[in-house]
């Protein structure tokens, strides 16, 4: 089953290869930008997005995320989702 979780962009980390860093319920993790750019990479910040696999695959309102965000914590799935990502962004500090 693919699973996009929504995350708000709160950085732009390299525009030259449309990076930027989301914010999936507090965790921060990098996502490559290119399926929603549409003008200046600026102009995402604040915006949410559905995150899948590194990607922001679409923009989304801020209503709808969190709607979406309740769903998932209500269906379990979220959870385990950021939990992985939140090992991941562990592991990458300790590489430091």
């Amino acid at each position: 089953m693919c699973l996009g979780i929504p995350g708000q962009i709160v950085a732009i980390t390299d525009a030259g290869r449309m990076m930027a860093l989301a914010d999936v319920s507090g965790v921060k993790r990098e996502v490559n930008v290119a399926c929603v750019a549409e003008g200046p990479l600026e102009d995402l910040l604040g915006h949410w997005a559905l995150i899948h696999v590194g990607f922001a695959m679409s923009l989304i309102d801020e209503a709808e995320a969190a709607r979406t965000l309740e769903a998932l914590r209500d269906l379990g799935e979220a959870q385990e989702t950021l939990a992985q990502m939140a090992e991941g962004a562990a592991a990458l500090e300790g590489r430091g």
